[in-house]
């Protein structure tokens, strides 16, 4: 059996549910069974939640190491850039760390926009309901409130199960390696120091109505945290977002449908969108609308934290992850979409191109690219 024909068949046995994304049956998935005093103590949670409000206008962040350097930092100020954005991992990811990485980019004139954290970032435990499930929520919770103590104020969130999937780097523009995906050839899925293979990632084939009420089970644990800390939550898109891989379905941040519903569960200002634009792009008519229609609608709703901005050379089945201006979208439309909704949030670019002259080189053309773009966007609204 062909590995196209393996992912159909397992697309067809999670299909088979019969679950419906689209629905709003929440007494399904609400805690306790309680709708009317959980929606009492919704309201109540949403009327004291803490939102720090951004300086207006679209912002510029680099990505930096997990212990970024002065040099690191130099070069950053040196683009125009005013925020970087750094992850940590287990044994780093402490009050004491976040306080002396903050007060370093400061001391360099620079701002943190997120200190991320790649242990509670795309935590199977949480996604599937493994083992460990209750002590990985108690660590992301604990993660939101270090966090607010270090007065940071956002951070993204990744909900896959089975990590990130990419077939080998292939030549772009100049001969440029870049990330690529090519379904035919896509055999396993890769998350901080862990592979998830094919067939089946974890031993069996998941229902869409599992990954609800799992994703159901941590937000509602989490984001009153975020509220009581000021943390807005920016998820992120499943990569590539295949509807399913492994047997896990993809199927909440998949898609727009999936997001939206995901964002009325959460029912909390702090729960909003990273929108990865590379992300969306690879996901083409699978993920209900356009990039910019996702765009003015999270928009429109103030659910737009943040943006990962790159362009991909097609949709799936198969794309490879091209320069900024490169790709089958044009990214001045982005942009001035960003522009049209008042986006406040940053714009950081995102698996950056192997270039001649060291990875600074590609961090350097597309940060020039993405300070042409905004200026011009902003130019047109003046």
């Amino acid at each position: 059996m062909s590995l196209i024909t393996k992912l159909r068949k397992g697309w067809e046995q999670v299909a088979g549910t019969g679950f419906d994304p689209e629905r709003r049956r929440f007494g399904k998935l609400a805690l306790g069974g309680a709708i009317g005093g959980a929606a009492l103590l919704n309201r109540a949670a949403m009327a004291s939640a803490v939102i720090h409000e951004n300086p207006p206008g679209i912002k510029l962040s680099v990505q930096v190491g997990s212990d970024p350097t002065d040099e690191d930092l130099q070069f950053v100020r040196q683009l125009g850039a005013e925020y970087v954005n750094i992850w940590t991992n287990t044994g780093t990811a402490n009050l004491d760390n976040f306080l002396r990485l903050k007060r370093n980019v400061e001391n360099a004139g620079l701002k943190v926009w997120n200190i991320g954290n790649l242990s509670v970032h795309n935590m199977e435990e949480v996604t599937l309901n493994l083992p460990g499930r209750d002590q990985k929520i108690e660590e992301y919770k604990s993660y939101l409130r270090n966090l607010g103590k270090a007065g940071i104020t956002y951070t993204t969130y990744a909900h896959m199960g089975n990590g990130i999937w990419s077939t080998v780097p292939e030549p772009t523009r100049g001969g440029a390696m870049a990330r690529a995906f090519d379904l035919a050839k896509a055999d396993k899925g890769f998350w901080n120091g862990k592979e998830f293979h094919l067939p089946l990632t974890h031993g069996r084939v998941y229902s869409k109505e599992e990954i609800w009420e799992n994703y159901t089970y941590f937000i509602k644990a989490v984001a009153p945290v975020a509220e009581q800390e000021g943390i807005r939550i920016g998820i992120h898109p499943d990569d590539p977002p295949v509807p399913v891989l492994g047997g896990i379905p993809r199927c909440i941040f998949g898609n727009f449908a999936g997001y939206q519903r995901a964002l009325e569960i959460a029912n909390s200002p702090n729960v909003g969108v990273c929108l990865c634009v590379g992300t969306w792009l690879e996901g083409g008519p699978l993920m209900g609308k356009t990039v910019l229609e996702a765009i003015h609608e999270f928009g429109r709703q103030k659910k737009l934290f943040k943006v990962h901005f790159r362009n991909v050379s097609a949709p799936l089945p198969h794309f490879v992850e091209t320069f900024v201006d490169n790709g089958y979208m044009d990214t001045y439309k982005v942009m001035r979409a960003l522009r049209e909704v008042d986006f406040d949030g940053v714009v950081i670019p995102d698996h950056l191109q192997e270039m001649i002259g060291g990875p600074r080189a590609a961090t350097a053309y597309t940060i020039s690219y993405l300070r042409a773009l905004i200026d011009r966007a902003n130019a047109e609204q003046a």
